[in-house]
């Protein structure tokens, strides 16, 4: 007899059913890529204001990063903990109450106090939205649905250009850029608490009636045919408090510590790469003579061409598996960088190849969401993917400030992006013979062989 959790994984895929969860919660990762883009912007505009030195400008964007790196591992243990639903609407409820502080800040260190802790909210949103929707989600059109889930993140950050080049034209003012984002994502906060918990997160958790509920009510509006199923036995009940978080750390790495560190690796270089150009492309713009107007726009195109990579990428996911997408598009990424940063004086020239960056990347990053939210079983998959990303944010935290004082001021832009690029490929190859493809394959049969490694 089938398990509740299997029963889930082989409904047919309904947009009145699974589709509205994977809306509501690409909304909210929506959110995420407008805050992350949207510290581009702020860098020399609130630089300019307060007469910052070019390393202090890094600050802007390595607070609301690390606190970002804070937030996926507080609140992945948070969802692994007390449930997804609950902490699926409260980090936008966090993210938008210090938003509106970061507004109204008087001096820079408290800006930078306040985008902070929206950063604490705002970073708990990729791995609960993840792990929520991707345990909707039927194990047919899992790598699909999951990989298009990333299509929000270049439409939040085009918007965010689009936005906040035509704010800046009409008020000059940074401050109603971070005002704009707070209406909609408040509302999209009370449209969250709607949100049914999961049903795999029920069932592992022993909370039978609940999980009957869910479940029965996911197969009515599938269409599906009802037939009987039963519960598994439940995960041992998890607490909140520090050794917990500390426990949950190394049943990570007791789980496979292939998995979780090629994980780790990827997370780090891929957002190293893409945070650093995505940060700083609009002063290396400026730098280069460009308006305010001129720069945030080149950056929405950026951004803009993402939106068909992450298609294509929810296309190839399926056919060539997610190690090889991952795997071809994360180095050429990086390499049309260092060939934009050679040609940054060739206005087409550069152009094209940040364009084809925005495009690459796009193919790299839906690809990498889906495939380590895919690796860990249900208990460790929303902290699982949470330690990752909180890895890549501390590390990518860190770049607008070394990035700004250290790597462009004296290596210049070619070799820095360069330097990302190798241990970006170092990673990928890493990939290659430390974790297993996931394509096809149900949820927990893969966490169930995590020593299966190399490609299968």
């Amino acid at each position: 007899m089938k398990t509740g959790d299997q029963v889930v994984q082989e409904l047919p895929w309904k947009w009145n059913t699974q589709g509205t969860i994977f809306l509501i919660g690409g909304l909210g990762f929506m959110f995420d890529a407008w805050d992350v883009t949207l510290n581009g912007f702020l860098i020399p505009l609130v630089g300019a204001e307060w007469g910052l030195s070019p390393g202090a400008r890094g600050w802007v964007g390595t607070s609301n990063l690390i606190g970002m790196a804070v937030g996926a591992i507080v609140w992945g243990w948070i969802a692994d903990t007390i449930g997804r639903r609950r902490a699926f609407s409260l980090t936008l409820l966090m993210f938008s109450l210090f938003s509106v502080a970061g507004a109204a800040s008087p001096d820079f260190v408290t800006f930078c106090v306040f985008r902070f802790l929206a950063g604490v909210g705002l970073g708990g949103c990729i791995p609960v939205d993840y792990a929520l929707v991707g345990e909707f989600t039927p194990a047919k059109v899992r790598g699909k649905v999951l990989t298009a889930m990333d299509v929000w993140w270049p439409i939040g950050a085009t918007l965010c250009g689009v936005v906040s080049a035509g704010l800046i034209v009409a008020t000059g003012s940074w401050r109603m850029l971070l005002l704009v984002m707070v209406l909609p994502a408040l509302l999209l906060f009370w449209v969250r608490r709607s949100v049914p918990e999961s049903p795999m997160y029920l069932v592992r958790k022993g909370r039978g009636e609940e999980a009957r509920a869910v479940i029965d009510a996911l197969v009515r509006r599938t269409g599906a045919t009802a037939e009987p199923w039963v519960l598994p036995e439940p995960a041992p009940k998890a607490k909140l408090s520090p050794r917990a978080l500390g426990g949950q750390l190394r049943d990570l790495w007791r789980f496979s510590a292939g998995i979780t560190s090629a994980s780790w690796a990827l997370f780090l270089t891929v957002f190293l790469v893409y945070y650093g150009a995505l940060t700083w492309l609009p002063s290396i713009l400026i730098s280069q003579g460009y308006g305010n107007y001129a720069a945030f726009m080149v950056t929405t195109l950026m951004t803009a061409i993402g939106i068909v990579g992450v298609l294509v990428s929810a296309w190839l996911v399926d056919v060539v598996g997610r190690k090889w997408v991952i795997g071809a598009s994360g180095p050429l990424a990086a390499l049309s960088l260092v060939l934009f940063a050679y040609q940054l004086d060739i206005d087409f020239a550069a152009k094209a190849w940040i364009t084809a960056f925005g495009f690459l990347i796009e193919l790299t990053i839906p690809a990498l969401y889906a495939y380590v939210s895919e690796l860990y079983p249900t208990e460790l998959r929303a902290s699982g993917f949470g330690w990752a990303s909180t890895v890549s944010r501390i590390g990518a935290g860190f770049v607008p400030l070394i990035f700004g004082s250290l790597l462009w001021p004296h290596l210049g832009l070619p070799m820095t992006f360069a330097v990302i690029g190798v241990l970006l490929l170092l990673a990928s190859l890493w990939m290659a013979v430390a974790a297993p493809e996931t394509k096809g394959r149900e949820l927990d049969e893969i966490g169930a062989q995590p020593s299966a490694q190399g490609a299968s």
